[in-house]
């Protein structure tokens, strides 16, 4: 059934359309006073819009406004007119109306074009789902790794793409956080809509709620206007929340109330402005911890925790880094114009093993400086900071299978430790690896060699596995 919006001031039209037009036709009317809101608050209520102009000429409407309505209206707009206001109506549609048809109307015409208008807006509408599908992909590209703690991202990414729940982000600094909640922005019905992103930890205290609100002109000491708060800037999209663990109690109060009832005010206004976008949080922090601690709301925990996604330590996923390490070599190597073409096996292997308390945004500096000190095509060993060398060099001696007894005793006591912190956190080997404070690929190596099925599969392997 097509939604027909009937833009005129004349009551009796109504009826006779509704009767003529039939069972497929939904219509209401939508006078023309103040039409130049109406249109654009209605449009989105209708599938096609049917205009008469001469009731808007018979009520002393302005019709030199009507070309910008319809231009500015997202809903296809057939115009109706006489023929002493044809060409009127032929203007509207070299301005941008979809069509145009005489008063009184050929039933079997009108009926035939408001059906094509809408044709014409599904169409677009399965374009723009094409377009967003695409810039899904683009934000998808930003985030690079194809492991399976990956993929379980992508997975509930995917989830929650167009459930409208708060979704909160945790995840240590500089482990992409952000970049989740833009895929998830980018992949539903929001994609192309304004993606507001906002760090509450670098907003002054005295600030923040000015920020989030908006304010009015005189609202407090030192304003001189009014301001549009990023919850209102954020419009029908999404608003990124990062570092809620920052905000003060008071502010935390505030916001529990906005994500309630999905209504808020300026300061200094009590005009109250529904919330339209969605809102996805983050935080570095352990919340649970704060709730226990008494600096984070109890009921702000529950409200915001309805949905969790765990941002991935570049350590969990250490087979994502060459991956990631060539995306950023080929980024860098062309914004500094260097021959850089390709990463060293070793240095490869060394960037592995490295731990990266600083994730991908360690990763990402490190490549950086390596493209800028490197000399050949590819990035080599020494081309590396010092403290990434020095241990991959430590490692590479715990790796060195010496006859000597002192060597043996070390390694096995390291292999038990390795053992009883993977008992310990029931066969977890990013537990395990995170509790020792080493790499989880190192923490496999150790327990390779009390693995039964590699001291199984053939003599090449089972000294692979006892040089660990």
């Amino acid at each position: 059934m097509t939604r027909l919006g009937l833009l005129s001031e004349d009551r009796t039209l109504l009826a006779l359309l509704s009767s003529a037009l039939g069972k497929d036709f939904d219509i209401s009317q939508v006078g023309c006073r103040g039409l130049t809101g109406g249109l654009l608050a209605s449009g989105s209520a209708y599938d096609v819009l049917l205009l008469d102009i001469d009731s808007q000429e018979n009520t002393g409407g302005r019709s030199e406004d009507l070309p910008d309505i319809c231009i500015a209206s997202q809903i296809p707009v057939v115009i109706m007119a006489s023929d002493t206001l044809r060409s009127a109506a032929v203007d509207l549609v070299r301005r941008g109306a979809y069509g145009y048809c005489r008063r009184p109307p050929s039933v079997r015409e009108l009926k035939m074009m408001l059906t094509r208008a809408h044709e014409s807006l599904s169409l677009r509408r399965k374009l723009l789902q094409v377009q967003q599908m695409q810039e899904a992909s683009l934000a998808g590209n930003k985030m690079i790794g194809s492991s399976p703690q990956m993929q379980q991202i992508y997975d509930l990414m995917r989830r929650v793409t167009n459930i409208n729940a708060s979704v909160l982000v945790t995840g240590e600094t500089g482990t992409g956080k952000e970049l989740i909640a833009n895929g998830i922005h980018c992949m539903g019905v929001r994609a192309g809509r304004p993606f507001v992103a906002v760090s509450c930890g670098a907003i002054p205290e005295s600030l923040i709620e000015a920020e989030l609100f908006g304010h009015e002109k005189g609202a407090f000491t030192g304003t001189v206007g009014s301001r549009v708060g990023y919850l209102e800037q954020a419009e029908d999209g999404t608003l990124f929340l990062d570092e809620i663990g920052e905000l003060s109690l008071l502010t935390q109060v505030k916001l529990l109330r906005v994500l309630q009832q999905r209504e808020f005010s300026r300061l200094g206004s009590n005009r109250l402005i529904p919330l339209r976008a969605r809102v996805i949080l983050a935080t570095h922090q352990n919340l649970a911890e704060k709730v226990a601690q008494g600096t984070f709301r109890q009921d702000l925990y529950y409200r915001i925790n309805v949905m969790r996604i765990d941002a991935l330590a570049l350590r969990e996923h250490s087979e994502d880094i060459p991956q990631i390490a060539r995306h950023f070599l080929t980024i860098y190597a062309e914004m500094y114009q260097a021959p850089v073409t390709d990463i060293d096996a070793d240095a490869l292997a060394t960037l592995q093993t490295y731990s990266w308390p600083g994730n991908v945004r360690e990763l990402e500096n490190v490549i950086q400086r390596a493209i800028i000190v490197a000399v050949g095509d590819s990035i080599k060993l020494e081309d590396l900071p010092a403290n990434i060398q020095e241990e991959a060099a430590v490692i590479s001696f715990d790796d060195y299978q010496s006859g000597g007894s002192f060597e043996r005793q070390l390694r096995e006591y390291k292999i038990k430790l390795a053992t009883n912190a993977l008992r310990e956190h029931h066969g977890n080997k990013t537990l395990a690896a995170r509790s020792l404070n080493i790499s989880r690929a190192y923490l496999h190596r150790l327990i390779r060699v009390n693995d039964p099925e590699t001291l199984e599969s053939g003599p090449s392997e089972r000294a692979e596995a006892e040089s660990a």
